[in-house]
């Protein structure tokens, strides 16, 4: 049985990944074959590219940029595969989490204004915002992925 490790680290640049240990199924690929398998190999690169289509599905959409930023790369060699997926948008960590009731001031100028309000104001006071998970979710899912790719293995 393979062995499953996911991380996630939140800041500027959000990613997760996805750590996927597939000795048990070389073994026995090696035992057949006599070396590496690219089947185990295709497995995990399908399951790195349906977590990160999950992911996608499962990101809230206002403009689409956080959704198209979603991308993926494979890591690692021999025995030990795996993958990141992740966003480079900056504002991705506080949907991923939401954020709590917080004080908006201006950076710049002495005021806040916006088209709509009645008049600039010194501050806002930020109810904060829900957490609407997308990253975590997705690579919670490896594990079904990779079962459902790995059956495949040698099969073709």
């Amino acid at each position: 049985m393979a062995r499953f490790r996911a991380s996630a680290r939140m800041r500027l640049g959000t990613s997760v990944s996805a750590q996927i240990n597939t000795r048990q199924y070389e073994r026995g690929l090696r035992r057949f074959l006599g070396g590496m398998s690219d089947d185990v190999k295709l497995a995990v690169e399908r399951t790195r590219i349906d977590v990160q289509n999950e992911a996608r599905r499962r990101a809230p959409v206002d403009t689409g940029r956080l959704r198209s930023s979603i991308v993926s790369r494979s890591e690692g060699s021999g025995r030990s595969v795996g993958y990141v997926v992740g966003t480079n948008v900056n504002y991705a960590a506080a949907v991923e989490y939401g954020t709590a009731p917080h004080v908006i001031k201006p950076k710049y100028k002495q005021a806040l204004y916006w088209p709509g309000a009645r008049h600039p104001v010194a501050q806002v006071n930020h109810p904060g915002t829900r957490a609407q998970p997308f990253l975590r979710p997705a690579i919670e899912m490896t594990e079904i992925f990779w079962r459902a790719h790995a059956s495949r293995i040698g099969r073709r």
